[in-house]
């Protein structure tokens, strides 16, 4: 009986080193050629972002101006934002009595913008408004100095 049991143990050590050998045999002869892709077309995207003057903190009116400024820079990255990666909607109800008690819901932009440019910033009465342009092909340089996305152009076993 401990025959066949060492037997059968030395086979199956066998049957495993022999599977690994070859899986290991596979990737160590082939040669991976990689090609960079480029679209053919790139979308360009625009925002504008609006703050009131008036509610900005500030000691004076020129410190209004600059907050303004500021948070309507801030309210047109996040359109782009919401263009670019969508906007989570998440929301509630509850019902008491067979009645409508609370509706709510909750939205969240999440996302990192480069490359966006500011097109213009002015008044609109007592508003300030700041306009970017997302321009893709930018956007696609600075991936690829950053990160070069590639396709398998070829591959060659040995």
């Amino acid at each position: 009986m401990k025959r066949y049991a060492a037997t059968f143990a030395i086979a199956a050590s066998m049957l495993l080193s022999g599977c690994s050998a070859y899986y290991n045999l596979a990737y160590d002869q082939q040669h991976v050629e990689w090609e960079t892709e480029t679209p053919d077309q790139f979308p360009v995207l625009t925002a504008v972002g609006y703050a009131p003057i008036a509610d900005q903190p500030g000691d004076n009116q020129e410190h209004k101006d600059l907050a303004a400024m500021r948070a309507s820079k801030l309210a047109a990255y996040r359109e782009l934002a919401e263009q670019v990666y969508g906007q989570r909607i998440a929301g509630g109800s509850s019902v008491e009595n067979w009645a409508l008690t609370n509706d709510t819901f909750q939205a969240s932009v999440d996302g990192v913008i480069r490359g966006a440019e500011v097109i213009r910033t002015y008044t609109v009465g007592e508003y300030y408004a700041t306009e970017l342009k997302l321009d893709f092909q930018k956007v696609h340089r600075i991936y690829q100095s950053t990160s070069r996305q590639q396709k398998i152009k070829r591959v060659v076993y040995y």
